[in-house]
């Protein structure tokens, strides 16, 4: 799991993106759908309507890694254990290979 902060590339894309959040939930359609990843384009910053999400096999290569602690090690854990009783009625998102996550 990448850590809060991490910069990353997305598979061919051009664009580095800062990673915002682990596990979103995203309503899409009157359906929840959960993403390992939320970002922001860096060196922007959050711009509202401009948060992509994403899952770990949609990216190519990270940049810089976030800062972590025992803390960090921790919140892994628990989300791993938080992912094992997730709602069955939240799906996991999939990220498609032609919307290129906006980043052309």
């Amino acid at each position: 799991m990448i850590t809060l902060g991490s910069i990353v590339y997305l598979n061919e894309g051009s664009q580095k993106l800062m990673i915002l959040n682990r596990g979103p939930v995203v309503d899409i359609d009157n359906q929840q759908y959960i993403f390992d990843y939320s970002a922001c384009i860096y060196p922007l910053g959050l711009v509202e309507d401009q948060v992509f999400y994403f899952n770990e096999e949609n990216i190519d290569r990270v940049i810089f890694e976030g800062y972590s602690d025992v803390d960090e090690t921790r919140f892994q854990e628990l989300y791993t254990d938080m992912l094992k009783n997730l709602d069955t009625s939240i799906q996991r998102g999939i990220v498609t290979e032609n919307k290129k996550f906006g980043l052309e």
